[in-house]
């Protein structure tokens, strides 16, 4: 279940400063294969008023608004993708690069125990957001009832990181 850090309306400074998002927002271009309807696409484009505790020219990454843990972040890729059924074999550095986010942007908020984390995504049809998003979760040890059986390792729901590669890399070649 993903949730979504949306503001309400006002500017926020947050690690990326409020300049260097109407920068990056100033020349009105859509990434490549944005949907203007998915909200996710829209915090990866900088029309919606995050928090964004990461943004590059691939990815974006922010608080979810129900955190499940102590520590409750989303990485998306800018590029509108459905979900991680519609990934293939050629996916696996998308993914390795959303983990390398979500883990440094753990780092950067004083969350130094890795070993600690849970990192996946929801399978559909579980996705309460259509659009490819990992879900952060640390101190995963201090994860609620709820959140253990909404976030729970390798269900019909919820696909770790690790299981997720494994099943990539079987994948034939195209």
């Amino acid at each position: 279940m993903a949730a979504v850090g949306v503001g309400d309306g006002g500017d926020t400074a947050g690690p990326v400063a409020a300049a260097e998002r109407s920068e990056a927002g100033a020349s009105g271009a859509a990434y490549p294969e944005f949907d203007k309807k998915c909200i996710f696409c829209r915090i990866g484009n900088r029309e919606e008023s995050v928090d964004l505790l990461h943004w590059d020219d691939q990815f974006a990454c922010f608080r979810d608004i129900r955190p499940g843990a102590p520590h409750h972040y989303l990485v998306v890729p800018r590029k509108h993708i459905a979900n991680c059924k519609s990934l293939k074999k050629e996916h696996i550095s998308v993914v390795q690069k959303m983990v390398n986010i979500g883990k440094s942007v753990l780092q950067q908020n004083g969350m130094n125990d890795l070993a600690d984390v849970r990192l996946g995504f929801h399978l559909p049809p579980f996705c309460t957001i259509t659009h490819l998003h990992l879900h952060v979760l640390a101190p995963a040890s201090q994860m609620g009832f709820i959140s253990r059986m909404v976030y729970r390792v390798n269900s019909y729901w919820f696909i770790t990181v690790d299981k997720l590669i494994e099943n990539l890399k079987s994948l034939p070649d195209e």
